[in-house]
């Protein structure tokens, strides 16, 4: 048995405790920012001399994190139109891009996914989905248009399909597809339509993720390189997650904080994949295609 001189002894921490806490706490936070802003400074021209496109929306913030100044920024469809007459060498791009045509590599392990709710993408409607005669879509959507097909012809539903000439329109419409930012810009203006969620209404009849978006690179460029620094700028993003969602001015902080913390994702894994799957077998079926297999790199 130990001798009461051997127990241990409790100590008192020292009267300055809170504040050696604080000046630690300090210390890593700015050693934080000090690693930030050097990691930053690398990825400052790192994608010379690729040509990048990506959306500008507030979903693909997180992907493009220190790369701002050299990317493309432009509409889904504008992305995949200048991808397929090599005006760029990658692009964040809808996954329907790389199914349907069969000339890009996919970066493995990076996408805009959710499961469930995605909050920006979704059918704005005022009758039942059962009584739609005709649904306007957005002109800058390409993988939206054939989930939604999709989504509706698996009930049953086959409505006739325009485009939506203008945003402004859109609250006149009696069904509009809408994404992005001008879907969260339609929704945040409180207009009495149903919103129905493409995601959730997707995760209902899959229970799998969806993904929307991917890097999709040239077919035999050599771009290792281009590969290396869009993961250096995916795991840039995600770990400052928390500066984006602060420092941003769209919509309001909790909803930020949801929206890019919660209902959307960034990584492309065993479950997007089968996901991926599913919605290739639902395009089949439904006479949209022809669809092919999507070639991952690493």
């Amino acid at each position: 048995m130990s001798s009461p001189d051997n127990i241990p002894k409790l100590r008192m921490a020292p009267p300055d405790a809170p504040e050696a806490a604080e000046q630690f706490a300090r210390r890593v936070a700015r050693d934080k920012l000090t690693s930030s802003r050097h990691l930053e400074e690398d990825l400052d021209r790192s994608l010379a001399p690729f040509r990048v496109g990506s959306v500008d929306a507030l979903n693909a913030v997180p992907l493009t994190r220190g790369l701002e100044e050299e990317v493309t920024f432009a509409p889904p469809s504008k992305l995949a139109e200048m991808l397929r007459q090599d005006e760029l060498d990658a692009a964040l791009v809808s996954v329907v891009e790389v199914l349907f045509t069969d000339r890009y590599d996919v970066l493995d392990g990076i996408a805009i996914a959710s499961l469930g709710e995605v909050k920006s993408v979704f059918l704005a409607h005022q009758k039942p989905l059962e009584e739609i005669r005709e649904t306007f879509l957005d002109a800058a959507s390409l993988t939206s248009v054939n989930l939604l097909k999709v989504l509706l012809a698996e009930r049953g539903l086959k409505p006739e399909f325009k485009p939506l000439k203008s945003y402004e329109d859109a609250p006149g419409a009696e069904a509009v597809l809408l994404i992005g930012d001008r879907a969260l810009d339609f929704a945040f203006a409180g207009y009495p339509h149903t919103i129905w969620d493409l995601g959730a209404a997707w995760s209902e009849l899959t229970q799998l993720p969806f993904v929307y978006a991917v890097w999709a690179l040239r077919r035999g460029v050599e771009n290792h390189a281009l590969r290396r620094a869009l993961r250096v700028a995916q795991g840039f993003g995600l770990d400052t997650l928390d500066h984006i969602i602060g420092s941003r001015r769209e919509y309001t902080r909790e909803f930020r904080q949801d929206y890019l913390g919660w209902h959307i994702h960034y990584h492309l894994g065993t479950d997007e994949r089968r996901g991926l799957a599913k919605f290739m077998e639902l395009l089949q079926k439904h006479g949209l295609g022809p669809v092919h297999e999507p070639k991952f790199v690493s």
